[in-house]
């Protein structure tokens, strides 16, 4: 009998992705990843990962009749993720946790686990597709979180199952219903985990930003910002100024304080540069050819190139777009398989 983890975060996902494995013949166990200490859970916001939802991972387990552990990486969390969330608004971009939270913290630590163990596969809730020679792929059509899970590796790859694969969420949930799952009617968890009042208050209260001036392309003073940490690429909601046409944010200058607004065709762009960018298919095989790629999470996608140019990587997309804020992942896919990505930078 083969032998599983299951990542268990409480909700429905994992839950159900939990009993469809056990209903196929595996040896289960759950395991939790505590990795937010218990400061986090005095928020009336939950978003996910508290000890509620800990809680419900060990209740669904035990009605599954499998064993449930709980694995605390608290210190690892706060170095790799919160500090790491707190120096890139420093620096004015906008990060990404959650992926490297997979890459490093959640998905690791289970991946470690199972080969301490040797068992042989680890599983998560994610609604993701593994094709045959061992890539994700894009599913348009479902909720697919491909793109949370790009910085794995094949060799990760090759011990993970993604039991909701292609599900629906309806289904998911009247699969849970069914089974008499207490996590069946719960609600989805949004939000950044260690922000459960939002991430303005957390990062107010961690950078203790002070005002500084909005300005024109051309330097002239439009307004005041509360602080340069506060805000993206793209914003245009929340500025707090009042001018007789749409304006967003086109650069952010940490060093000065200043925010520099702008029209929108501005943000418009066919080129970035990725760094910090990890491929699963050698460059050569793909540099050139016609290739997906999604410049964030809730993106639709866009159709480019890779260009390689002194040892550094750009994307050329076919047409240009407003959707590349420093900080975040471009996801490459080619033919519909994850290749790889980066940090736009």
């Amino acid at each position: 009998m083969k032998k599983v983890i299951v990542g268990m975060s409480g909700g429905i996902d994992s839950s159900v992705a939990a009993l469809l494995l056990k209903q196929q013949g595996y040896e289960v166990i759950g395991v939790s990843i505590k990795h937010l200490s218990d400061e986090f859970s005095t928020s009336k916001n939950k978003t996910c990962c508290s000890l509620d939802d800990i809680n419900d991972a060990r209740i669904v387990c035990y009605s599954l009749g499998i064993p449930h552990y709980v694995i605390n990486v608290e210190k690892e969390f706060e170095k790799e993720v919160i500090k790491t969330f707190i120096e890139d608004y420093k620096k004015g971009i906008t990060p990404n946790p959650c992926v490297i939270c997979n890459e490093k913290i959640k998905i690791r630590k289970l991946l470690d686990l199972a080969n301490e163990l040797n068992f042989d596969y680890v599983a998560t809730g994610h609604y993701a597709v593994k094709t045959e020679d061992g890539f994700l792929e894009y599913v348009d059509y479902i909720k697919d979180q491909s793109y949370m899970l790009y910085r794995l590796t094949k060799k990760d790859l090759s011990m993970m199952l993604f039991p909701l694969a292609s599900m629906n969420k309806k289904d998911v949930r009247q699969i849970a219903k069914e089974n008499g799952i207490i996590t069946h009617d719960k609600k989805d968890s949004t939000g950044i985990c260690f922000a459960q009042d939002g991430y303005i208050p957390f990062l107010e209260k961690n950078l203790h930003p002070k005002p500084g001036n909005f300005v024109s392309e051309t330097g002239e003073i439009l307004g005041q910002h509360k602080g340069y940490q506060l805000y993206t690429i793209g914003q245009r909601r929340h500025l707090g100024i009042k001018l007789p046409y749409p304006i967003f944010i086109l650069e952010i200058r940490a060093d000065k304080n200043e925010i520099v607004l702008g029209n929108y065709d501005k943000l418009m762009t066919d080129t970035v540069k990725i760094s910090n960018y990890i491929f699963h298919e050698k460059l050569e095989n793909v540099v050139g050819k016609r290739l997906f790629a999604k410049p964030r999470f809730s993106s639709k996608g866009f159709y480019g190139k890779l260009i390689l140019h002194d040892n550094d990587i750009y994307f050329k997309y076919e047409e240009k777009n407003a959707q590349n804020a420093k900080g975040q992942h471009l996801v490459i896919f080619y033919n519909m398989k994850l290749i790889g990505g980066g940090v736009i930078e």
